[in-house]
């Protein structure tokens, strides 16, 4: 048996599946969205005891912009899919999105040895699969900049933390109503699933869904930083998606808090990983 120093480190594959492009300067100086999780995802495992690796595959299935949805048979060897975020509405019906939810109800339903993760956009669209109902603030408001999330006690069993709040990255005016349930799934569900939502703002009720041993999303933003967050406000200004120019400025001058990027995707790794066992059981 080789020194420990001579073993290879335990890897986790991650899939990430593309579903926007970053702003050009964003994209010249951190890559594109899979590359900026890829690097975010590394130094978490860095920090695991003892230490991951994250191998990290992308697709961007964005089929209007050049993308393409992949087809079931290119998940073979893939056991972790994690879905971006995205200025697209995870309610719309864009023949990408549709087509894309067809893949990953055959993906749950054919493949349970596949976990789920999803960001903002991509924690949306798996509520939507499971029958939630995605819609904009009831008073059109955004949720903006370096934001308080309270957690649950399943949240602070997620992220090992003793605190009942985290802070992060938000962007975005659509929300999940309410977590799924059996009842909304049709049938993807089965009668009395858990399904926990491990944390809340005054803005958003459902920050993000755990299933154990199948999904873990978020609707905050975990490996945005400053720069991202002043160009991804300015780009929904001058889109004329964001009005309410106080606001965005707000925001803007939160950006660069601290926040906890690296302790989500280090739980969303630990998950990734098959280190939830019991987490809300």
């Amino acid at each position: 048996m080789g020194s420990d120093s001579e073993k290879e480190i335990a890897k986790v594959r991650m899939m990430v599946l593309e579903t926007d492009e970053p702003d050009r300067d964003t994209l010249n100086e951190r890559g594109s969205f899979a590359e900026i999780l890829h690097h975010h995802f590394a130094t978490a495992g860095h920090n695991h005891d003892p230490p991951l690796g994250i191998e990290t595959d992308q697709r961007f299935v964005v089929t209007e912009r050049g993308g393409r949805v992949p087809r079931y048979d290119e998940f073979e060897d893939v056991h972790s899919i994690l879905i971006t975020g995205s200025v697209f509405d995870a309610h719309g019906n864009n023949e990408w999105i549709l087509e894309l939810l067809q893949l990953l109800r055959e993906l749950y339903i054919r493949r349970s040895d596949i976990k789920f993760s999803g960001i903002c956009f991509g924690h949306q669209l798996l509520c939507r699969l499971f029958g939630s109902e995605i819609k904009p603030e009831p008073k059109g408001l955004w949720e903006l900049g370096h934001s308080r999330i309270n957690l649950t006690e399943v949240g602070q069993s997620l992220f090992k933390t003793d605190s009942n709040e985290v802070y992060l990255h938000q962007m975005h005016q659509d929300q999940v109503v309410a977590p799924p349930s059996s009842e909304s799934s049709d049938g993807l569900l089965p009668p009395g699933a858990k399904v926990y939502v491990w944390g809340s703002s005054d803005h958003t009720r459902v920050q993000g869904v755990f299933i154990a041993n199948r999904i873990f999303t978020t609707q905050a933003h975990l490996a945005f930083d400053e720069a991202m967050v002043h160009r991804q406000i300015q780009m929904r200004v001058e889109a004329g998606s964001i009005q309410d120019l106080e606001h965005a400025d707000r925001a803007k001058e939160t950006a660069h808090l601290e926040h906890d990027g690296v302790t989500v995707a280090a739980a969303i790794l630990r998950f990734f990983h098959d280190e939830d066992k019991g987490v809300g059981n």
